[in-house]
């Protein structure tokens, strides 16, 4: 990692993102105001405050962390970063993301497990709701395989619902996958990803802005919502409510002149509002993985699969569900009880069956074997 600081100031930028109260934009402006950097660790508060460098408010927490104790525990901090191998990256490391460079509010400090988005491919953010449908989970991981095999990188908030369906998608392809928390990196959000979070420090990354031990408190979401759209070069949105997170970020991504694409769905789903309202306002309607390797330039050639609309290269599950269909429409309740499986499972293998272009929904819920 090539890096404009020294050591000391490193560890000193360190220190001053963990004031309490210093946001990005107050840290940057105290960490550009003052020469040498490390001057800061005996610069009196009321000299911060006449250069207007921070506000008065400002003035308690930043005279607390220069104190002996505030420093020790930076210090520990640094030090306990090192030893889990978690990098700590500021705008003047090589490293540090160039799509972050341009965006309002950048980070001063990124924590990163595992990689970083390859700077020379394209990446495409995945999200969507976390109470979200059976179908908006399995399109999800639709898309995050297939775009995956495309060559596009997925990146999402690694939350529950759409963004984590994303991931497992990209990991099902075998490819990197990147998550932005909005809580310490050490912290997986929420639990239940945890063996998804574990194979993308392997294989791919986990990236924040907080600091090892941070909670995921409501207020830190909003905030790393600009970290996603920022190291996207498009975002994706599967299903949202009319009022959601998922549209802030659609929000955050239009000032940062990133593109939308937005799964349609019914009028009456609650939701599909959110991204049947982005299509209105101008958002791509995203039908199939081809409409964003079209707009990349990717070849389809690339990435198609021989499909036979037969058994073959069918995962075990995946069969069972195939062979109970012919060419004559069957209802899922036949389905189900034929295959023995559960209900949400054997929806979930059919919507894929079909994404992938081996069965057919005549009506709702009659499926027949597709015959090309």
């Amino acid at each position: 990692m090539i890096t404009g600081l020294t050591e000391e100031e490193r560890q000193c930028l360190f220190w001053l993102t963990r004031i309490s109260g210093f946001g990005p934009v107050w840290t940057e402006r105290v960490w550009s105001g003052i020469k040498p950097k490390t001057a800061l660790y005996n610069i009196e508060e009321k000299v911060l405050i006449e250069k207007k460098l921070i506000p008065p408010s400002l003035a308690g927490a930043f005279k607390a962390a220069k104190g002996a104790e505030g420093r020790r525990i930076a210090e520990r901090e640094y030090e306990e970063l090192l030893r889990r191998k978690i990098r700590f990256l500021t705008p003047y490391d090589s490293e540090y993301p160039e799509k972050l460079l341009h965006i309002s509010n950048r980070p001063m400090g990124l924590y990163v497990k595992g990689m970083l988005p390859d700077p020379y491919r394209p990446v495409a953010a995945i999200v969507g709701a976390r109470e979200c449908s059976e179908y908006g989970r399995q399109v999800a991981r639709y898309f995050g395989r297939e775009l995956s095999a495309g060559g596009i990188q997925i990146v999402s908030g690694l939350a529950a619902g759409i963004d984590s369906a994303g991931n497992r998608g990209a990991v099902e392809a075998g490819k990197a996958t990147f998550g932005i928390l909005g809580c310490g990196i050490n912290i997986c959000y929420p639990k239940e990803n945890y063996p998804l979070y574990s194979i993308m420090e392997e294989n791919g990354g986990i990236i924040s802005e907080y600091g090892l031990g941070e909670p995921p408190k409501a207020r830190n979401f909003p905030r790393r919502n600009r970290i996603i759209s920022g190291m996207a070069d498009i975002i994706i949105v599967v299903e949202a409510r009319e009022k959601s997170g998922s549209l802030i970020i659609a929000e955050i991504a239009l000032e940062q002149g990133k593109d939308i694409f937005a799964v349609p769905g019914r009028i009456t789903d609650l939701l599909s509002a959110g991204c049947n309202r982005l299509i209105q306002g101008g958002a791509y309607p995203l039908l199939n993985p081809e409409d964003v390797l079209d707009f990349f330039g990717i070849s389809q050639r690339k990435i198609l699969r021989i499909r036979e609309k037969s058994e073959k290269g069918l995962a075990k599950e995946e069969k069972k569900v195939y062979s109970c269909l012919d060419l004559q429409p069957k209802f899922i309740e036949e389905i189900v009880k034929e295959s023995g499986l559960p209900v949400h499972e054997c929806m979930g293998i059919l919507l894929d069956l079909e994404l992938k272009g081996y069965i057919a929904q005549e009506a709702n819920h009659y499926y027949r074997k597709n015959c090309g």
